[in-house]
């Protein structure tokens, strides 16, 4: 399809963003310490703590995949106690939310009918673009908000290619609705934050009215010193590189796709394209041997799609196009991963393998990251542009609100119209992340 048709249907990202498994190679202290998380969680005869019904289930297993186990090392400064105190806390969470029974497309589609938060696109490093638009809010504020606004983050993570492990929010404060409490703002950031860790890779806003700029205000305080470093406000985000023209919206994104919500058309084509992901990753698990710690680099087939954009087929128009497209992204700089709060750089490394890292992607000791982290809550939070009250800030009375938001854990209520970016998660709701029997 020409970049210049109207589209309605999510994109598919390329075949590949990673010549090899970004996560493969591990110091000798990270392995000792993967190794007795994954200890802990991996006999037959292991029980979640508290319940009387706590061998995990398929499903679960699936979802505390080896990057799984990973993201909370290093969310819990790659302390191991606090690593598996943190995934029991989520896989118990997991199933009180409801994402294994309850919560189905058709308990949130009525939330989706708009378009106020959907998924399109992928940026330069393959991240699932995750758009919110408060303008289009057509609900209050219930629990349906907040499950809807994690069911899409639970389908981004189904959309994302092997390698691929956070997403990219994008928030378009051009015109006006009712901003969420700030109660409700605080249980979305509580809830992403403990379970839903190292999933922002990027949060840009863009059009931010006056009194958006006063929620920000109000509400970053309680957001992470990591995460706020990763807010960006009216930024250029193809002149800056982290998207290309073809993978990102016109109008104010500024890209070449002409996209058109379309309810029908839009919804059945996002659930078929999830689905048939997970289906396809969930038999590629069983083959590999149903256990918690699959790589989940090797059950998306990360290997063979390398490999399938290193070769090409000449003969095949789609395959060119595909591949010049990889070799277009090959030249952007790698955008450094941007992870939530509670996680911290790896420990340090021998001096032979920091020479053959870029000097922003060198690892720190736990010790060194712990320390960084107590200097960065000395620091002054992101500065939220200023902006000028207009008149018309005065004749009303409301605010923007986007669909979700933000960072967060711990609570289960929150909205799907918050206004705050944040990050995705560690599982797959009913096909996500989560789910060997969608």
């Amino acid at each position: 399809m020409s970049t210049a048709e109207k589209c309605h249907t999510p994109l598919k990202p390329l075949s590949s963003y990673h010549e090899s498994d970004p996560r493969a190679k591990l110091s000798e202290s990270e392995q000792k310490m993967y190794d007795e998380v994954l200890a802990h969680f991996s006999p037959d005869s292991y029980t979640l703590p508290g319940l009387e019904k706590g061998d995990l289930t398929d499903q679960e297993k699936f979802w505390l995949s080896r990057e799984c186990i990973l993201r909370y090392l290093r969310a819990s400064k790659w302390k191991t106690a606090t690593a598996i105190m943190r995934a029991e806390a989520t896989l118990k969470w997991r199933r009180e939310f409801g994402w294994y029974d309850s919560i189905t497309p058709e308990l949130v589609e009525p939330e989706a009918t708009t378009g106020k938060e959907l998924t399109y696109g992928f940026d330069a490093t393959g991240k699932p673009a995750l758009y919110m638009v408060p303008s289009r809010q057509n609900t209050d504020e219930s629990p349906r908000q907040i499950q809807f606004a994690f069911w899409m983050v639970e389908r981004c993570i189904d959309l994302m290619p092997a390698g691929v492990e956070n997403l990219a929010l994008l928030i378009d404060f051009a015109q006006r609705s009712k901003n969420p409490s700030i109660g409700t703002a605080r249980q979305v950031v509580n809830i992403l934050q403990e379970h839903y860790p190292e999933r922002l890779g990027l949060a840009c806003a863009i059009n931010i009215p006056f009194l958006i700029n006063a929620f920000f205000k109000i509400v970053l305080p309680f957001v992470d010193p990591i995460t706020r470093g990763k807010l960006k406000f009216n930024q250029d985000v193809i002149a800056d590189g982290l998207f290309k023209p073809d993978m990102i919206m016109a109008g104010s994104w500024k890209g070449e796709r002409d996209f058109e919500y379309d309810h029908d058309k839009y919804w059945k084509a996002l659930i078929k394209q999830a689905d048939e992901n997970v289906a396809k990753w969930t038999k590629r698990w069983r083959e590999l041997g149903a256990k918690v710690g699959i790589s989940e680099w090797d059950y998306k087939g990360g290997d063979e799609a390398a490999e399938e954009v290193d070769g090409g087929d000449d003969d095949d128009d789609e395959g060119e196009e595909e591949e010049k497209r990889e070799e277009t992204v090959s030249v952007v700089p790698v955008i450094p991963s941007l992870d939530l709060e509670r996680e911290s750089l790896a420990p340090a490394q021998s001096s032979s393998e920091k020479k053959k890292e870029p000097e922003d992607e060198r690892k720190e000791t736990p010790q060194v990251a712990e320390k960084k982290d107590k200097e960065d809550d000395k620091k002054e939070p992101t500065q939220v542009p200023e902006t000028k009250k207009t008149d018309d800030d005065d004749k009303k009375d409301t605010v923007a609100q986007s669909t979700t938001t933000t960072t967060g854990g711990g609570g289960h209520e929150s909205s799907a119209g918050g206004a705050v970016a944040t990050s995705g998660g560690d599982g797959g709701a009913g096909g996500g992340d989560g789910g060997a029997a969608e």
